[in-house]
């Protein structure tokens, strides 16, 4: 006969089979509220109090609201299965939402509220990327002093381990960042703080406490991971030295050495602020929930998110706007932009079969309020710049050009169509590295559903996919 199985087997199977089904049925005794026990410095045993008592009040309404999990939210149609499952409802995301006329809100904020009410660095106007990360997990807006000391701790958990660095080194600096990124991520993945727990028996209530010291650890070194990478791909390889006196984002910005003025630090504030969420549906925000989904730590999940921000459809769409820009801007040769040109060059371009880049999202039909706010700032800061010359004429000529093909749902322009000129203008001009920088602001998002998705005991993601055949017999019904 075969050895009985061991406690500890046993143990870890019924947490299997608790995560893989939770949430399933509605006479199911709720799982407990989730605690927060683990012995934390002050402000991060602040943070989990607040996240703790918002879990509890969000844990009791999906118990709730699973006692009517028989209720419709809406039908299914079959362009929603072969399109991309565009609109299809079917994931809780607690940390933004996408409004297709208003944009994304963090927390029920807008973004515009969120760049007004967020603290600012001394002297800033532009909100702190760490402040929206505290919103982003607590549903609050911090205090000043609430995120002087987030800022503190993210630099306390900054180092970066050798064994990543080693890892980085030994990649040909000719790989692309992105993957660069990604390599490290799964490096850093060895000191993960889920994974130990997991491995111990932590309890599921526990889960999203380990879930966030991870988050925290890797906010706090994803910026010097990807300002490494800067460096030694594009540069001489040396990284000017981290300064835990200046705040998450604009450390980021002097470790790069392309521009040390305080404006460039404020507009990577602003970028990394905006691109921090964009709710859960996306594809790099999709796939680490799936990827965490099934308990995999939050390092393997951004990793693999990663790999879903470096596609052409997605993350790199930023660099590929600033390649279209440039290539405008070298068929004008050195003339003022204007809008009749705008308009044949674009309409050139829909003739051979292109599409203009930039313009154009999958849910907004509206202009992209991060667009607008990046405008609104090189309005003040860059109003002079040749490239934000033709961004600005872009802006006016494109949409009534795209709008009159009637072919086109939303003629806006997106917040891509903008982030490579604010980069290039302070010397950051390499547009294959474009992407990392995106990736070091989602990861605030990400790792902030992550946690969530932890404190809600979300179960693992298996919707259910069918063959065309499926789709045809439905028809005759």
């Amino acid at each position: 006969r075969p050895p009985p199985p061991q406690p500890g087997a046993m143990h870890r199977v019924a947490r299997l089979s608790a995560h893989v089904v939770g949430g399933a049925r509605a006479d199911e005794r709720p799982a407990p509220a989730p605690t927060s026990s683990a012995p934390a410095s002050p402000i991060v045993a602040a943070l989990k109090g607040k996240i703790a008592a918002l879990a509890k009040e969000r844990s009791a309404l999906k118990a709730e609201l699973l006692k009517h999990g028989d209720t419709k939210i809406q039908e299914v149609t079959i362009d929603m299965c072969i399109n991309g499952a565009r609109s299809i409802k079917a994931m809780v995301t607690e940390t933004s939402d996408l409004d297709a006329s208003k944009g994304i809100a963090y927390r029920g904020r807008s973004l515009f509220e969120c760049n007004k009410v967020l603290p600012k660095a001394p002297g800033g106007e532009c909100a702190l990327p760490e402040a929206a990360f505290w919103l982003l997990l607590t549903g609050e807006v911090p205090s000043d002093d609430q995120v002087r000391e987030l800022t503190k701790e993210l630099h306390a958990r900054s180092a970066v381990p050798q064994n990543v660095l080693a890892t980085l080194a030994s990649l040909p600096k000719e790989t692309h960042p992105m993957t660069q990124l990604s390599v490290c991520m799964l490096a850093l993945q060895k000191d993960s703080k889920f994974t130990a727990g997991y491995q111990q028996g932590m309890k599921k209530n526990e889960y999203w406490e380990a879930a966030l010291e991870d988050a925290l650890d890797l906010v706090a070194k994803i910026p010097v991971v990807a300002a490494h990478i800067y460096r030694r791909t594009f540069k001489d390889g040396k990284v000017p030295a981290y300064d835990s006196k200046l705040d998450w984002a604009g450390n980021y910005a002097q470790m790069l050495g392309v521009n040390d003025s305080e404006a460039f630090k404020e507009v990577t504030r602003l970028y990394l602020m905006l691109h921090a969420d964009h709710e859960g549906g996306n594809v790099s925000a999709h796939t680490s929930h799936l990827v965490g989904s099934a308990l995999s730590d939050p390092y393997y999940a951004w990793a693999a998110g990663l790999c879903g921000l470096a596609g052409p459809l997605h993350g790199l769409a930023n660099q590929e706007c600033l390649a279209w820009l440039v290539e405008v801007q070298q068929e004008l040769g050195g003339k003022e932009p204007t809008k009749e040109f705008i308009v044949d060059y674009v309409e050139r371009t829909m003739k051979a079969g292109k599409v203009v880049p930039g313009f154009g999202h999958a849910v907004l039909r509206q202009p992209d309020p991060r667009y607008m706010l990046e405008r609104e700032f090189a309005l003040k800061h860059t109003k002079d710049d040749p490239l934000f010359k033709l961004v600005d004429c872009c802006y006016q000529a494109i949409p009534p050009t795209l709008e009159k093909t009637g072919k086109v749902k939303n003629p806006f322009p997106n917040v891509d169509a903008h982030s490579g000129q604010l980069m290039h203008f302070y010397n950051l001009k390499e547009e294959n590295y474009y992407t990392v920088v995106f990736a070091v602001s989602r990861a605030l998002g990400v790792m902030a559903q992550y946690v969530w998705s932890r404190a809600l005991g979300l179960p693992i993601e298996r919707p259910k996919s069918v063959p065309l055949d499926t789709l045809k017999a439905a028809l005759k019904k």
